[in-house]
Formats: C-alpha cells, sequence, structure tokens
C-alpha cells in the first residue's frame, strides 16, 4: 500500500521561488495572509542563476515600502538614462529629465538573494529541492499541491494556488488546452549573454545596432560588466571563445570618437532565444498564473522580472480583499487588470526589438528604415518621452474599474 501523505493546510500555495513566488509571500505575510512556496530547484541555483538586471522605477520602490531595498539602495546602480548608438555616434535618452524617474540596475538573482533571506529570517516556509510537483482540484474550493521530498510525499491543501513556476512549469500545463488562448511570437534570432570581469564601459546601458546585429552593454557592478550579442537562435555558446566575443562586440560598440572595449576574464557565457507569449487568461478556478508562466517578452525592453512583480503586486492585493472582505470580483479582476499592461509592455518590447535587431530577410529598405526610426527617435522630444516613459516602467493598473 502507498505511504499516506503528509497533509498540511495553507490559505496560499505558490510554486516557485523565483522572484514572483517569493515577492508574493512577502506581499502576503506582510497583509497577514499565510503562504507556502514550493520550489523544484537548489537554493544555490536560484541564487546564482543570472537573469535581468534592471529594475524598473517602481519595483525599486516596492522593495523599498516593504523592506527589501537595503542592499540594493547600497549596491545597485541608479541609472538616469541610457544610449541609443547606431551609424558609428551614441546618443542618450534623458529618462529622469523627461519622466521624473530613473531605473535601477540590480540583479535579478541579488533579488532572488534577498527575497530568500528575508523570507527565511521571517520563519516563512520555502521547500527546496521538491520532486514530482502536481497541482490538483484547482477548480474546487480546495486546490492542493503534490510533491515528494526526503523520500516522503507530502499535500498541501489551499485555498488558492498561485502559479510562479515559469514558462516551462507545471502549472499553465495544469489548466485544460481548450481553456487558454496562447499568443506567440518566436524570433530569428537570440542574445549570446556574457558576464565579464572587467569595469564597465559606459556609466549607462549601451542599445546598439549595427550592420553586423544587435550589442548591448550592460552591467552588475562597478566591477562587473554583462554584455549580448544578436546571434542565431540555436547558436552554441561553445562556438563563440572569448576572442570572438570580444572582436564582434568591439566592432558592434565602436564609435566615431574612439569608444572601445577593453577585454578582460568572461566570467559566464550563454545563448538565450528570443520570443513573445502571453496566455490568456490568468486564472483558472483557484489556480492564478504569474510571471513567466503567463507571459515571456523579449529581453530588449528590460521588462520580464518587472512585469512579473507587477502580477504578484496586483495578485496580492486580490488575495488580500478575499481574505479580508470576501471579495470574489477582486480575484475576477486579477488576471484582466495584470493582461492590460502586460500586452502595453508586449508592444514596447517588440518596438524596441524591430528597432534595433536585424532580420533575416531584412531588404536595404528594412534597414534604412530601422535607422530612420532610430533617428527620429533620438531627435523628437515626444518619441524619446515614449521610449523613457515605458522604459522605467508603465503605471499599475490595480483593477479597482
Amino acid at each position: 500500500m502507498a505511504a499516506q501523505p503528509h497533509r498540511e493546510r495553507v490559505q496560499v500555495g505558490i510554486v516557485g521561488a523565483g522572484p514572483a513566488g517569493l515577492l508574493l509571500s512577502h506581499l502576503l505575510a506582510l497583509a497577514g495572509i499565510e503562504s507556502i512556496v514550493v520550489e523544484t530547484k537548489s537554493r544555490a541555483h536560484l541564487e546564482q542563476r543570472i537573469r535581468a538586471g534592471v529594475l524598473e522605477h517602481e519595483t525599486a520602490a516596492v522593495l523599498r515600502e516593504t523592506g527589501l531595498g537595503a542592499r540594493m539602495d547600497r549596491e545597485g546602480l541608479a541609472h538616469d538614462g541610457l544610449f541609443l548608438q547606431f551609424a558609428g555616434a551614441a546618443h542618450r535618452i534623458d529618462l529622469k529629465a523627461l519622466t521624473g524617474r530613473n531605473v535601477m540596475v540590480y540583479g535579478q538573482h541579488e533579488v532572488v538573494k534577498d527575497l530568500i533571506a528575508a523570507r527565511l529570517e521571517d520563519g516563512e516556509v520555502i521547500r527546496f529541492e521538491c520532486a514530482d510537483v502536481a497541482v490538483r482540484d484547482i477548480e474546487t474550493d480546495h486546490p492542493a499541491i503534490h510533491y515528494s521530498r526526503d523520500g516522503a510525499v507530502h499535500e498541501i491543501t489551499c485555498d488558492f494556488i498561485a502559479g510562479c513556476d515559469g514558462f516551462h512549469g507545471i502549472c499553465r500545463a495544469s489548466i485544460p488546452p481548450q481553456a487558454l488562448t496562447l499568443y506567440e511570437r518566436l524570433y530569428p534570432f537570440g542574445w549570446l549573454g556574457v558576464l565579464a570581469r572587467i569595469p564597465p564601459a559606459s556609466h549607462e546601458l549601451i542599445y546598439a545596432a549595427h550592420d553586423d546585429g544587435f550589442a548591448l552593454l550592460s552591467m552588475r557592478s562597478p566591477q562587473i560588466s554583462r554584455l549580448y550579442l544578436q546571434c542565431p537562435p540555436d547558436a552554441d555558446a561553445a562556438d563563440w571563445p572569448d576572442e570572438r566575443i570580444w572582436e564582434a562586440l568591439d566592432t558592434r560598440l565602436a564609435r566615431s570618437d574612439g569608444f572601445r572595449l577593453t577585454p578582460g576574464p568572461i566570467l559566464q557565457k550563454s545563448v538565450t532565444a528570443m520570443r513573445s507569449f502571453v496566455c490568456e487568461p490568468m486564472r483558472f478556478g483557484r489556480l492564478l498564473l504569474a510571471g513567466d508562466a503567463a507571459h515571456i517578452v523579449p529581453p530588449t525592453g528590460a521588462k520580464g522580472m518587472n512585469l512579473a512583480v507587477g502580477d504578484v503586486r496586483v495578485m496580492a492585493r486580490a488575495l488580500e480583499r478575499y481574505f479580508t472582505r470576501g471579495d470574489e470580483e477582486a480575484i475576477a479582476a486579477y488576471g484582466p487588470a495584470c493582461l492590460r499592461r502586460i500586452w502595453r509592455v508586449q508592444r514596447f518590447s517588440w518596438w524596441m526589438t524591430q528597432m534595433l535587431h536585424r532580420f533575416d530577410d531584412d531588404s536595404p529598405f528594412d534597414r534604412r528604415r530601422q535607422l530612420a526610426e532610430l533617428d527620429y527617435v533620438v531627435n523628437s522630444r515626444a518619441a524619446a518621452t515614449t521610449l523613457a516613459e515605458n522604459y522605467v516602467g508603465l503605471p499599475m493598473d490595480w483593477g479597482d474599474g
């Protein structure tokens, strides 16, 4: 006879200990709502996984407001602008002057470290290295998370389950396919991302459109640079030795004023394919999706983690209204409120991507059109303001009507 599972009861079960799941747990705890986070990966893996690094103004603000911003403000890099580079010249977009706001460069893995430390210090429950994770009974008022860990089978019965387990997670896959509408666009290129032990060659990010393809100069600290190159989506990082990477970066980031990169030790390199993806609706029964489980954006607009933070802020507020007032309408409004912002961000991320990258079927006309669009953005205050407003972050829609 199979062993009986170890059973628990909690208000909200959260699948996934990335930024979305961890921040949701933190926000719920501040509202007096109990949660348990279930994660398949180890703590070390989550804290070392290099991902996005640009926090919108409101993302940084919510970390500060909820007691999570001390190390970010101490070690992060506040940026008041960015550079668009093309035709051998760099043009600064002054985010602060155009919007009154800025962004914070602070790695996603650093946010995860801060969140994990805060959750554990507060005595909250995060179950790392869980196997056979599944969600069940999501159409009932007692959905459950099942998993195995340390040789035992576990079951967590919840009022709601938050699916924060990423694009390849089990939560979205647990919803009947006929209940979902999926929107997707695949791009004919990827990004080769490298982490290098060199001081950043620019004090602000450089987005470069070059005839050879896109390049991005970013950073993680005053000593560590984060750099990206447009490459084929199926490229193998092993086919990009360090010398080839530095040569391509030097070519794509070169300027007529003599700007050049200084090569240094490359610590990590990997290739990420690019896609746009949205799942509708973001709720099925008592299962609510958030972050990459519900949507993916190409990284050109620096929006992935910021969208996840927006999702869980709206979700936490909806759950608080449900548990304190019995407000079912707040739960129903969660997905539509998030999707309005998600589609706006999808539009911006697509726009940045198509403006800066070379496509396989680019004609001379298309290339000249791209350059004309860039020229317009850097020389029109209205166009620059549109970019800046989106880059620092659009206002939150709370779904209040």
